[in-house]
This record gives structure tokens, sequence and C-alpha cells, in this order.
């Protein structure tokens, strides 16, 4: 089976800077600026995973344990400052609710616009714009400019031109949690319908019961660091023991 996404010796690390008491700046000043002000927060450290062509992956872990930095690595928004991303064939997904789209454009206009940024063609945005209007639900708002948009309509606008991309390897963050309960549930059988055709999938969510549903295959980060990776049932009971 073909490798999908690789990551290879990846580490990434963040500056913090920290607000202090004017007693505290003064005394960094008086002391002439030794010491630093600001701390580094390593989110990723030296990260290696393979991922195969047709794997459905949950990224599990707490809040802050790098699960969304990875999945913004294996995307192309981040850049690590070591190591390696390889992806084969198109990527696409959620990573954040509206990435892609102009504020002052209307949602006809969004739906070109993010289709290129994913890879369509402008012939193939035209061919699919029905369904990617329909399968969003947005309707008669669809020539509304998007900054008057809902957060629930931005995602329903976002992923459906994601998903009609056709895409070989697909990315959801936690984002799904934004829509309403029966946009969710249409976008969970789309992602299954997406797994059962055999597209890669990285799913990065605190629903267990739902990545036991989509995924086969449960990665922990704690720190920043792989501490788990194997089945995703048995994932599910690390993170629940």
């Amino acid at each position: 089976m073909s490798t999908a996404i690789e990551v290879e010796g990846v580490s990434k690390q963040f500056v913090l800077r920290h607000t202090r008491s004017i007693k505290e700046a003064f005394v960094w000043l008086m002391k002439g600026r030794k010491g630093d002000l600001s701390e580094k927060f390593h989110a990723l450290k030296e990260i290696n995973l393979v991922i195969s062509q047709g794997e459905a992956v949950a990224l599990l872990g707490l809040n802050g344990s790098g699960k969304s930095t990875l999945l913004k690595h294996i995307s192309g928004v981040m850049l690590p400052d070591s190591g390696k991303v390889r992806t084969r064939g198109r990527v696409a997904g959620l990573i954040e609710v509206g990435a892609g789209f102009h504020p002052d454009l209307s949602g006809r206009d969004n739906v070109f616009l993010n289709g290129a940024i994913l890879g369509m063609s402008e012939a193939q945005i035209r061919d699919r714009f029905d369904s990617i209007v329909e399968f969003s639900e947005i309707g008669q708002f669809i020539d509304t400019e998007v900054k008057f948009y809902s957060s629930g309509m931005y995602l329903r606008l976002a992923f459906s031109v994601a998903v009609h991309t056709n895409p070989e390897v697909f990315l959801v963050d936690e984002i799904l949690a934004v829509g309403d309960e029966p946009f969710q549930k249409k976008c969970i059988a789309k992602i299954k319908e997406l797994a059962a055709a055999g597209k890669t999938l990285v799913v990065v969510s605190h629903d267990l019961d739902l990545v036991a549903q989509i995924c086969e295959r449960g990665v922990i980060l704690d720190h920043g660091q792989i501490s788990f990776d194997g089945a995703v049932d048995r994932a599910v009971a690390e993170l629940r023991r």
C-alpha cells in the first residue's frame, strides 16, 4: 500500500509573550534587558508518522497536545522548524472555518476562489457548483457577502467545497462542532462515504465515540510527542482511563 502522508522528524515551537507587571518590566529594563520576557512552547517534538493511502486516522489528545498543530503541518498551513512533511495527491479539508474565504465576496465568488485554492479548475467548479450549493443548504444566500454569514453557514459552504474537490487526502479539525446537529450528521455521513471510497482521512476530535465510528487507527499526542499509535478502540480506551 502506498504512502499518502509522511511526517519525518517534525518539530515546531512558538514564542509565548507574557504580560508582566509594570514593576517587573521596569526591573527588566534596568537590568539592561537581560533575560527574556517571553517563553518558548514546544508544540511538536521530533514527530515521525507514516499514513498509508486509504487509512482513516484519528489524532487524539488533550488540549495543547499538538494534534491541531500537526494537522496544520500536514495541510501545509504551517511549516515545521525542522523535519519534513510529504503528501501524495490532492489534500483538502477543514482546518479553520472559512479559511480561504474573502469576507467581502459573495458565497458564489468564494466557491470559485476556494475551489481554485484547493486545486479545482474553473470548469470543474462550474460543473460541481449546483451540487456544492445544494449540499451546503445555503440556497438564497449564495449571492450574499459571506461577512454576513453565521459561523454555521461558513462551515456548511466550506465543507461542501472541500468534499467536492474529490481529494485523495481529507483533513478535518474540531470545527465540525460548529454546525447544527442535522448538518453534523450529514458531514459525518459524507466523511464515512469518503472513507468507504478509499480516501485517506485524518480527523482531530474530542468526540471519542465519533472517531471510533470513522477511524480504524488512533494516534495520541502528549506534550508534542506521540505516546500511542495503534487501533482506534485501544487509543480511545487509553484516553478514557
